[in-house]
Parts: structure tokens; sequence; C-alpha cells
């Protein structure tokens, strides 16, 4: 089990091959379709985006209601295919990190290669479970996106397996063989 902090960075990345399983601490941010959609059209139309992307990772999903004295509600990941026309513009301009569930395109593994990113897979159907390893939850954009908008994660020791190592290699293609 591979221990790593974020923001990370090419050599993090680089190290991680598809199928490790790893624990992730720091800060990662929610992104869903519309969230997605946003970024890319602020992206071309060249204005500035909400928060930095550089280093960062994005968790596809969209956190329930914060149950009182709980940093946060159940957060289990998305279909990550959804985002698939997203995000080789997001991981051009600096996005390390991606964080759902399920296969992803040619074009984001071609991307993970080009621009030394990474695609984790977390455990689907334990999103309670998995809001027990996020420690804080705050507002980062579009809000009026409701569980869609950006939120930012405090998250410590976050299960993950990578799904698309930088290398290109996919965790779904090496269990076909």
């Amino acid at each position: 089990m591979k221990k790593i902090k974020t923001p990370l960075d090419g050599k993090q990345i680089t190290k991680l091959k598809a199928g490790n399983t790893v624990l992730l601490t720091g800060i990662i941010y929610t992104a869903r379709d519309q969230a997605h959609k946003r970024l890319v059209r602020a992206i071309n139309q060249k204005k500035k985006l909400p928060l930095d992307l550089k280093g960062q990772v994005f968790y596809y999903c969209g956190p329930t209601i914060t149950p009182k004295g709980e940093p946060i509600g159940s957060c289990g990941p998305t279909t990550s295919s959804r985002m698939d026309i997203f995000s080789p513009a997001i991981l051009r301009i600096g996005l390390k990190a991606m964080i759902g569930k399920g296969r992803r395109s040619e074009e984001v593994i071609e991307a993970c290669k080009r621009y030394e990113a990474v695609y984790f897979l977390t455990y689907a159907g334990c999103a309670a479970l998995l809001s027990q390893y996020v420690m804080a939850k705050r507002l980062i954009a579009y809000g009026d996106l409701g569980p869609e908008a950006i939120y930012e994660l405090k998250v410590r020791d976050f299960p993950l397996i990578v799904g698309i190592d930088s290398h290109g290699k996919d965790i779904y293609e090496r269990r076909c063989r």
C-alpha cells in the first residue's frame, strides 16, 4: 500500500502503476458533469478558473446532505466516463489525478500519458464508508449546482486503486488479458 499526499507532482505520479493500492491524504476536489462543463467553457474562453488545478485531484462525486455534526454525507464515486469529453482539457492545464469508477476512453488514457496524470478507482457502493475518510468539506465554486458544485475535501488515507497509470497501463485491459 502506497501513501501519497496532495498536491501531486509528476515524480509521485510516474512511480504509480496500474493495480497499485494507494492511501491518499490532503486536499481533493469534487467535480461532476456540470462543473466540468463550466470549467472547460472557462478554459476555452481563457477566463480565470475558480481554483488552481496544478497538481490537484478531482473526485467524481456528488456528496449527499451533511448530517449534523459530521463533515460530509455519503460520498461515493460516480461513473467516470461521463467526464471523458472534458478530461483532456482539464488535464492539460495541470490536474494530476481523477477518482471515480469504471472504464475511461482512449482519449483519457492518452491524456494521462501526455500530461503525467493518473486515474484512480475507489470503492463503488460504499459511499457511507468513504465518508469516514473525509475530515472537512468546503464549497469552492458553482454553489448553484448543489451536489454537483465543486467542493474542497480534506481527506486522510482515502483508499484508492490505480486504474490508469501515467504510462497508459489500464487495469481493465490488464485484467482482460
